[in-house]
């Protein structure tokens, strides 16, 4: 079992590992409405056209979806 302060100190890092989860039960406590947890963008951008197609294929061979494997490269960049 955990103590007070190891309660405090385990819900301090889920708080600012995932803040966004916060903000979503702050909105439901205010409108009473559940928001959505996770949005999508749609971006657009220039990328080289042979990189593009090695990349559709790659992906397509092995059953991945292009924007899942892109969203992983940028969270380990920023990371």
């Amino acid at each position: 079992m955990l103590s007070g302060k190891r309660i405090v100190k385990r819900a301090r890092k889920i708080v600012n590992e995932h803040p966004e989860y916060f903000e979503v039960l702050m909105e439901f406590e205010r409108t009473k409405k559940l928001p959505k947890l996770s949005y999508k963008k749609r971006v657009n951008f220039t990328i080289d056209e042979n990189i593009f197609r090695n990349f559709r294929n790659f992906c397509q061979k092995k059953g991945y979806k292009m924007s899942s494997k892109i969203e992983r490269f940028m969270e380990k960049e920023i990371s």
